[in-house]
């Protein structure tokens, strides 16, 4: 799959606190998976009912563990975990998630791209709207401001989440006041630097549902490359706690094809699936590879009325609390189809191309619908696996897969 440098192998001593290191070799026996969580949401109800794991609390050993962000950033080298030990998070996810860490590693890519493989390939890394750090690139911004006037832009601190923080604006003179507020306010010390922002090209002409912008959210689990079909974000002022205001992605997909025709449609798809594949080449280099680490990210796309997928920004932690019934199923059955592809109870034989609602795109290269090495001299009749968007009857495709599984183990035992 997608990997990046392999960061040292951690060394037991006096000062690490040792994970999954009692069981040993007794963990062939099937002994019970060890799982600690502080996530009180769906999650929780995932692995409470998940088959032979077992919750531990405050300081016991765990094999499996589901952990916050800062808990990564205190713990993480400091901890020592045996070979079968898995954690949610490789340690510098923030070269995706952080806004101004995504784009840097996105232009990065792109210039790379331009000097190997020509301006055409370079082209497909055109989906980020123009991004400028401030106050860093403050000079840059203004000169493309002035080229532009009268556009919309908007302003979004680099290390904040849910909307907190943002703020839209068309006057330099709105920018300049919310510096010397920053700089002046009573809680701003010296010792403290400005927070960081990205100023980021406004998009205008969102596509809209009954007069609601559609952000599609799917999610994105890196282990391999995967992608499971979540959901599509409709932000509406009568949102109901019942029914919730989001799409599945497949009704998504139906009333776009409705719309604008089949032809059209996969393209837009097709184009989804280019920003995860060149979004994780961009950081495949300067993440640091971990066979203990797996990622789940959220992808927050926005799409415009000409059918043009945008990246908006790449979450560490999507929201895996419920906002509906429907909701929680989503989450419940996209949580059970991670656990399935981390594999804790070692019954996948790595070659899987499907498990559950997750499809393997990309295993050193694109993946391909078809059984055997794809033919990629042409790429003609290539079809990448990738299901976003269409009919997937999830259980019979597990219960079949796991079959298969026990099928083959009987055979070589």
């Amino acid at each position: 799959g997608i990997t990046a440098i392999r960061g040292p192998k951690k060394s037991q001593n006096q000062n690490y606190k040792g994970h999954g290191l009692s069981k040993g070799k007794e963990r062939e026996q099937r002994a019970p998976i060890r799982f600690k969580t502080a996530l009180m949401n769906t999650l929780m109800d995932v692995l409470r009912h998940r088959p032979g794991w077992v919750e531990v609390k405050d300081e016991g050993e765990w094999d499996f563990y589901w952990c916050d962000v800062s808990w990564l950033r205190e713990n993480f080298d400091h901890t020592y975990m045996d070979e079968h030990v898995r954690i949610s998070h490789f340690r510098n996810h923030y070269e995706l998630t952080r806004k101004n860490y995504m784009v840097k590693n996105l232009k990065r890519f792109r210039k790379q791209l331009e000097r190997e493989a020509g301006k055409l390939e370079a082209a497909r890394c055109d989906f980020f709207p123009k991004t400028f750090e401030l106050p860093s690139e403050y000079h840059l911004f203004v000169e493309e401001f002035r080229k532009n006037p009268g556009i919309t832009w908007i302003m979004k601190p680099v290390a904040r989440s849910q909307g907190k923080g943002i703020f839209l604006f068309r006057r330099l003179k709105d920018i300049t006041d919310w510096r010397k507020d920053t700089r002046n306010s009573d809680d701003q010390k010296d010792d403290i630097p400005v927070e960081n922002y990205v100023a980021q090209r406004y998009i205008e002409n969102p596509y809209l549902i009954g007069g609601e912008m559609a952000v599609s959210a799917p999610a994105l689990l890196l282990h391999d490359v995967h992608l499971t079909n979540v959901a599509v974000q409709k932000t509406s002022p009568d949102y109901h706690p019942k029914k919730g205001s989001k799409w599945m992605l497949q009704r998504f997909r139906q009333y776009l094809t409705s719309k604008h025709g089949p032809q059209a449609v996969e393209t837009l798809f097709r184009d989804m699936d280019n920003i995860f594949i060149k979004s994780l080449q961009s950081v495949q280099k300067v993440i640091i590879s971990d066979k203990h680490c797996f990622e789940l990210y959220g992808y927050d796309i926005l799409i415009d009325q000409d059918l043009k997928p945008w990246l908006l920004e790449v979450n560490a932690s999507p929201s895996l609390t419920a906002s509906s019934q429907e909701d929680y199923e989503l989450k419940t059955c996209l949580l059970e189809d991670t656990l399935h592809v981390v594999d804790m109870e070692a019954r996948l034989t790595g070659r899987e191309k499907r498990v559950g609602g997750f499809d393997l795109m990309w295993n050193d290269g694109p993946v391909s619908r078809e059984e055997g090495p794809p033919d990629l001299s042409g790429m003609g009749n290539f079809v990448t696996n990738t299901h976003l968007g269409c009919v997937n009857d999830r259980k019979k495709q597990l219960r079949q897969l796991f079959c298969s599984l026990q099928v083959q183990k009987k055979a070589s035992s």
